[in-house]
C-alpha cells in the first residue's frame, strides 16, 4: 500500500539527520504499531508519509503516487491525526458538514458509531470540549472518513483510563481489509491489544517488522519467580510477580505479547532478535 524508499530528512536548525536512507513497506489490512525511542523520528516519518514534510532524499509512494505531490487522489485517501491539534469553536455538525466533503467515503453513520464508543454524541460544540474530548471527536471523524491509510501520532495521550479501553474497541470496530492504520506511540500498554503488526525503528533502521502472530510464535512472554528461567531468558525485567520474561518459544506455547518487554529487548539486543526472526525454524 505505502512504500518508504531511502528516505532522508533533517530539520533546518538541526545539524543531525532525523532519518537517513530509511526504508519501510506497509501492507493493507493491518494495524501497525510504530515504536521507537524519543527522537527516533516516528512523528517525522508520519508527516513525511502524509506529504506534509519534504524529504531531503528518497520518496514515499502511496498507491504508486509520490505523496509529496499532494494530489487529490492521495489526499482524499489518507488522514493524519497529529499528537497536538486545534479544532474551531463550532458545532460538530458544522465541522462535519464542511470537512467531510473532502473525503468521498465519509460516513455519518460510522461517525456516530465511533462517537458512541467514547460515550459522545453529534450535537456538541467543539469549543466546549476538553482536549481529551476533542481527541475522541477528531479520531472518530478520522476513522469515519474511511480512507485507505490512517496515521495516528500518540492517539492515547490525554485520554483517561476508561477512554484508553474504549480506544481499543474503537480501533477494532473501524478496521477492514482495505484499511491500513499506523499508530505511533510511547504508550505501548495502551495499544498492545489493538495491533496485528509491530514495527520498531531506531537510528534510521527498522529493527523489527513482524506480525504479532509470528512474534508470539517465536517468543513466549510470561511472569515467573524462577531464577534459573530468568537466566535463560532472552530478556528479563523485574515485576511484582518476580520477573517479566521473554523466552524462545520452544514448545509452541500461547502467550499475550508484552510490547514493553519486546521493545526494551530489541533495543538491548537487536542482533539476537534479528537472528531469531530471520532463522528458518
Amino acid at each position: 500500500m505505502i512504500t518508504v524508499e531511502n528516505l532522508s530528512f533533517s530539520y533546518r536548525k538541526s545539524k543531525h539527520s532525523v532519518l537517513h536512507d530509511f526504508s519501510l513497506s506497509l501492507e493493507k489490512g493491518r494495524v501497525y504499531g510504530l515504536l521507537g525511542k524519543n527522537g527516533a523520528g516516528k512523528s517525522t516519518l508520519l508527516y513525511l508519509m502524509s506529504g506534509l514534510l519534504t524529504p531531503k532524499g528518497g520518496r514515499v509512494m502511496f498507491h504508486d503516487t509520490d505523496v509529496r505531490r499532494r494530489l487529490p487522489v492521495t489526499l482524499r485517501d489518507m488522514f493524519l491525526v497529529p499528537e497536538e491539534f486545534d479544532l474551531p469553536s463550532v458545532p460538530l455538525m458544522s465541522y462535519v458538514r464542511l470537512n467531510s466533503l473532502f473525503y468521498p467515503r465519509f460516513s455519518k453513520e460510522d461517525m456516530m458509531k465511533y462517537l458512541h464508543y467514547f460515550e459522545m454524541e453529534m450535537d456538541i460544540n467543539l469549543g466546549a470540549l476538553s482536549m481529551g474530548q476533542k481527541k475522541k471527536v477528531f479520531m472518530s471523524f478520522a476513522l469515519a472518513t474511511n480512507t485507505s491509510l490512517l496515521l495516528m501520532d500518540e492517539p492515547t495521550n490525554g485520554l483517561d483510563i476508561p477512554s484508553k479501553s474504549q480506544f481499543r474497541k474503537f480501533i477494532a470496530s473501524g478496521m477492514s481489509e482495505d484499511k491500513t492504520i499506523v499508530i505511533s506511540t510511547h504508550q505501548v500498554r495502551d495499544i498492545d491489544k489493538s495491533l496485528d503488526h509491530v514495527v520498531v525503528m531506531d537510528k534510521s533502521q527498522v529493527l523489527l517488522n513482524e506480525s504479532t502472530t509470528r512474534i508470539t510464535e517465536k517468543l513466549l512472554f510470561t511472569e515467573s519467580e524462577d531464577r534459573e528461567l530468568a537466566k535463560n531468558a532472552l530478556f528479563a525485567a523485574p515485576s511484582i510477580q518476580g520477573n517479566s520474561l521473554m523466552l524462545v518459544n520452544e514448545h509452541e506455547e500461547e502467550s499475550d505479547i508484552n510490547l514493553e518487554l519486546l521493545f526494551n529487548a530489541i533495543l538491548s539486543s537487536p542482533e539476537k532478535l534479528s537472528q531469531l526472526f530471520n532463522s528458518q525454524n
